[in-house]
């Protein structure tokens, strides 16, 4: 239960099969034979969740996934997808600036 007293919804992913916290999670859709991130989980049409790991995401491909969830008649383009994660598991830059002592 959620700390105001309201339940947090559940879904599972579709890659690890884990349950875990909506909001912990990616929503994703179909379009146009491609598979897009819905950052907002507002867009229209059958969604699928996944967890926003590289480890989820290769499993769900594997598994064919995607295509299951979103209801395709064939495998659609996850690239989009795959972008989306790289960019969040990317470690920070290093500071470029070195501090002087004296």
């Amino acid at each position: 239960m959620h700390p105001g007293g309201k339940m947090i919804p559940v879904r599972t992913c579709i890659g690890s099969r884990a349950r875990a916290p909506r909001p912990s999670l990616l929503r994703v859709v179909a379009r146009d034979g491609r598979v897009v991130v819905d950052t907002t989980a507002s867009m229209t049409g059958r969604g699928a969740w996944l967890s926003p790991t590289m480890q989820a995401y290769e499993s769900a491909v594997r598994r064919k996934a995607f295509r299951r969830a979103l209801r395709l008649d064939s495998e659609p383009d996850t690239s989009e997808v795959l972008h989306y994660i790289e960019t969040l598991e990317q470690p920070p830059p290093l500071s470029t600036t070195t501090e002087e002592t004296g």
